[in-house]
Order: C-alpha cells, then structure tokens, then sequence
C-alpha cells in the first residue's frame, strides 16, 4: 500500500470517526429543551446523513481508480516486459548513483 493510499485511509478512518462521535453526541444530548436546539439537531443530523454518504462516494470512486489504474499497469507490464525491465534497472542506476553520491 502506497503512501497516498494510507493517507486516504486514515482520512476515511477519522472522517467516519468524527460522524460516529457526532451522532453519540446527538443521542446522549436528547435531554436538552428549545426550539433552537431542536432545529439545529436537525440540521446537524441531516448534515451528518449527507456526509456519510459522499465519504461513501468518495470512497468507491477511490477504490475504482486504483482499481483501474493497477490494471492498466498490470497490462502494460505484460504487453511491454523488455520496457518495463529497462526502466526498473534505469532506476534501480538513478537510485544507486544517488546513495553513493550522498554517502560522499
């Protein structure tokens, strides 16, 4: 798992963290009285509801993505071996140039 991904899932992780807290709050607040409050428990629950649901979103259009793109890699790699092959021994020289440079 690379970087980015651990980064999304543990923004996903908090996100959905910070709903569940937020509905608990709601729940145990039920005891308070006004109208005010009332209305803004309401708009806070449908916020809540609507954001739930675009972290959901968001979540699969991620999930499809990288999906997709490890497929196409995975094709490419397949379709072009000697290519990829070049590259990856190009690299592995770049990284090795750069560790004996840095080692100076």
């Amino acid at each position: 798992m690379n970087t980015i991904e651990q980064h999304k899932d543990s923004l996903l992780r908090e996100l959905n963290q910070v709903l569940k807290d937020a509905e608990e709050l709601l729940k145990n607040s039920e005891q308070q009285a006004g109208e005010g409050f009332h209305s803004a428990k309401d708009r806070l629950e449908a916020s809540l509801k609507t954001a739930k649901h675009e972290i959901h979103k968001i979540e699969d259009k991620v999930v499809k993505t990288v999906r997709e793109s490890a497929k196409a890699t995975d094709a490419y790699v397949h379709e072009n071996p000697w290519k990829t092959a070049g590259i990856a021994a190009g690299v592995g020289v770049l990284v090795g140039l750069l560790i004996a440079r840095s080692g100076k």
